[in-house]
């Protein structure tokens, strides 16, 4: 029985680059250790080094699904990422960087530390960076790491063997790229026919007279011994040289780690002795093996790590690698030349044991959906996947509720405890009908590899005890299990608003229903988003008519663009003006003539500092999913006050299927809750999502955010994110724009964010300066495999 080898990660990325999420999570997990193991040298605090790590992660997906970023070599990738991200968000943080500013950079260019300045101009450095990406990959593996052929082996698609012999080609292209960098430099005439026989001489390949005429030379030649040393021992200059280059002065902590860790077997012990050999040579041979007086100091640097000293840390902006000013070698420089090695013959891997065919194995998980808040409608969610080789057989789950909070019936369906529950979202042939204490729950058998998943709405009492979260009994035939969610009642957070799973997404836009006055000098540059008068309490607002119907009083539009072939799950139409009054709204489809009158289902008024403000909201699934979602949608008179610092505005939230997306879990949030003054940070629990390393995709709706007052912050538990739209800036993600709309939408903001989930995901929003009233959130995420 063959076993099928692992993809390499070069197969991964070119499958990820094709559309393949799970491909990405297969990297994730074979490169998570070494990016915290870095991360852990650059940062304090185990929360700081899990922010920087999803970013890294995040970045490189985001160049990859715009076909940039590594081909083979992940690994080193990955790291100069994550160093280059700690300097971005110090730059942010420190001198108020633009984000643009920060954007330019390329991740994928290794930089140099200021504490390493003059590390790549080193020969063995520029030789390293010659070499074709494949051959930087198994180096760096297998000399810089110093892992062993087998753990190298899935990352290139390779037998342990095949490491092996890729490797000693790759050690002999280097030796010749270095070879070719000491020639471009215009040595002595003396000096030339020595340095092109020196790589089949270190090989013992040359003839007796030649070997006879290379050694006379490099006795009274001082450079032509120091390149013959660093090519004797070429493994060390890679450690001590090309391991700072990417990793920086923290390598030497980092290769520790790892070989702590086991991801890299032996790894931190031939590192350090490799170190401790440069450190105890004299000065002049560090300088030689060094391959330059510059990289003397990269490698006293890093030194005074293994020593217990710390370099200094500087922050003066990193100088850009330059290439390497030679010609790269042929692919195989040495084919012809080289006898094909024969290394130690490796173990074979052991097959992985694997379960009887047929035989059903059962997960199940259980969790409130963003949090169970007193007085407030929730969500809860159970899900089973079936991971076995063989269907399950019917499945019945009794579902066990806390204290306080009940499950809502279907009012049209039957009353008291015989009612048929309606879930939310993927029903996908579950019958549930509430107990005394929660719901019992059918479904037919479970399929093999497949997953199902059913949202129960319920009701949280308010007087409802903080405690302990829902529980599951499942009954599978002879297949029993439980599972208890880690969270309960709350008196804080956003509550779930509708969940499902499938091949989902989300999306929203929006737009302002007031403006500054048209006749007024300087709004049109406002309107384009220029000017320094961004904000609502510098103008006198009036109501902003854009449609050309006589009929109406304040209009405008946004354009929803939904996958191609998807269909609507839900919508909700949420709106938003700073009176206490609310009521109905006007809403016109895409290709209708006549706008509809939309009463607020829910509605929810706040204290702002410029008095109160409401937030309606009203289900329009049935609407939205009669038009197919797409196109241009039109809002009109929604109950508002003109004049200064005030906003009125509205957004269209949608859960969308995408033919093109793997398996997701998408979550509408929604709360009405202030943000700033007293309140300056807001956290959200977002429960009952599984984080993956694939990105989440997050539309975010607020309102009374002014462009001109920075500060504002948001992030899913991975650092601040950038916004899609406006003026781009995570430092002030609140910034009056709008999705669908292209101009300035006064307090009125709708935003796309995307990132790669912490351990835990928290929606927190921070802002410093403003006062915002944080409508909705719509995440959307594809789920584990």
């Amino acid at each position: 029985m063959s076993v099928e080898s692992p993809q390499s990660d070069a197969e991964l990325l070119e499958s990820v680059r094709s559309g393949n999420a799970a491909a990405y999570g297969e990297l994730y997990e074979r490169h998570i250790a070494a990016a915290r193991a870095l991360a852990r040298g650059l940062v304090r605090g185990e929360a700081e080094v899990e922010d920087v790590v999803a970013e890294a992660f995040t970045k490189i997906l985001d160049l990859v699904g715009r076909g940039g970023g590594p081909e083979a070599g992940f690994r080193p990738y990955l790291l100069t990422v994550v160093r280059r991200t700690v300097y971005d968000r110090t730059r942010v943080e420190s001198r108020n960087v633009t984000t643009g500013e920060i954007e330019a950079f390329d991740p994928g260019v290794p930089f140099v530390d200021p504490a390493l300045t003059g590390l790549e101009k080193s020969l063995i450095a520029k030789a390293f960076l010659s070499l074709p990406d494949r051959w930087r990959a198994v180096l760096w593996h297998t000399e810089v790491e110093n892992a062993k052929p087998a753990d190298v082996a899935p990352m290139l698609g390779l037998s342990a063997n095949g490491v092996a012999a890729l490797a000693y080609r790759a050690r002999e292209g280097l030796r010749q790229a270095y070879l070719q960098m000491h020639l471009a430099n215009t040595p002595q005439q003396a000096c030339r026919p020595v340095l092109g026989k020196m790589g089949a001489y270190v090989r013992g390949g040359l003839a007796r007279r030649d070997s006879r005429v290379v050694d006379e030379h490099m006795s009274d030649c001082v450079e032509c011994k120091s390149v013959f040393m660093e090519l004797t021992d070429v493994n060390a200059g890679l450690r001590v040289i090309v391991g700072p280059l990417y990793a920086g002065p923290v390598f030497a902590a980092y290769a520790a780690a790892m070989a702590k860790a086991g991801a890299a077997a032996g790894g931190g012990s031939g590192l350090l002795h490799a170190l401790g050999w440069i450190r105890r040579a004299p000065k002049q041979q560090q300088a030689a093996v060094a391959g330059g007086t510059a990289v003397a100091v990269a490698a006293a640097a890093v030194l005074m790590l293994v020593s217990g000293e710390e370099p200094i840390k500087k922050k003066e902006p990193a100088a850009a690698l330059p290439s390497a000013s030679a010609q790269p070698p042929p692919s195989d420089p040495v084919k012809q030349e080289v006898p094909e090695p024969t290394p130690t013959p490796v173990k074979p891997t052991p097959k992985p044991v694997k379960k009887p065919p047929g035989i059903a194995h059962l997960t199940a998980t259980i969790d409130p959906l963003g949090s169970l808040v007193r007085a407030k409608p929730g969500i809860v969610a159970l899900r089973l996947r079936n991971s076995g080789k063989g269907a399950t057989k019917e499945l019945h789950a009794a579902v066990e509720l806390p204290p306080g909070v009940t499950v809502v019936p279907g009012g049209a369906r039957g009353h008291g405890f015989g009612a048929i529950v309606d879930p939310v979202g993927t029903v996908d042939g579950w019958s549930c009908r509430p107990t005394g204490h929660g719901a019992n729950c059918a479904r037919r058998a479970l399929a093999a590899g497949r997953a199902t998943a059913v949202f129960l709405r319920v009701y949280v009492a308010p007087h409802a005890p903080e405690g302990g979260g829902p529980t599951v009994r499942i009954d599978a035939g002879g297949v029993k299990l439980r599972a208890r969610a880690q969270a309960g009642v709350s008196s804080a957070g956003a509550p779930a608003r509708f969940a499902t799973d499938g091949k989902v997404t989300v999306r929203a836009v929006g737009n302002a229903l007031l403006s500054c006055p048209q006749e007024r000098d300087g709004c049109a540059e406002t309107r384009k988003r220029g000017g320094h008068r961004r904000d609502n309490d510098l103008w006198p607002m009036q109501p902003l008519d854009l449609d050309d119907d006589d009929t109406t009083k304040a209009s405008s539009a946004a354009r929803l663009e939904a996958p191609q072939g998807g269909q609507v799950v839900w919508a909700g139409l949420y709106w938003s003006a700073g009176i206490k009054a609310a009521g109905p709204i006007k809403l016109k489809p895409p290709g209708r003539k006549r706008y509809l009158a939309i009463k607020p289902d829910e509605v929810t008024v706040r204290e702002l500092p410029s008095g109160p403000a409401y937030q309606a909201f009203a289900d329009v699934t049935g609407l939205v999913s009669d038009a197919r979602g797409r196109g241009t949608w039109w809002a009109a008179d929604a109950p508002m006050l003109a004049g200064v610092s005030q906003h009125a505005g509205w957004s269209l939230v949608v859960i969308v299927t995408d033919p093109a997306q793997p398996y997701s879990q998408a979550v509408v949030l929604d709360s009405a809750t202030v943000v700033g003054g007293a309140a300056g940070t807001v956290e959200m629990p977002l429960g009952g999502i599984f984080p993956t390393a694939s990105a989440a995709r997050l539309e975010l709706v607020t309102w009374e955010g002014d462009a001109d007052l920075t500060g504002d912050k948001v992030s899913l538990g991975s650092g601040a994110l950038t916004p899609d739209g406006g003026d781009r800036n995570r430092g002030n993600v609140f910034d009056s724009s709008s999705n669908g709309a292209s101009r300035l939408t006064f307090g009125v903001d709708v935003d796309t964010l995307r990132t790669i989930l912490g351990a835990k995901p928290v929606l927190r929003l921070v802002t410093k300066r403003d006062v915002v009233l944080f409508g909705a959130a719509a995440v959307s995420v594809p789920a584990r495999s």
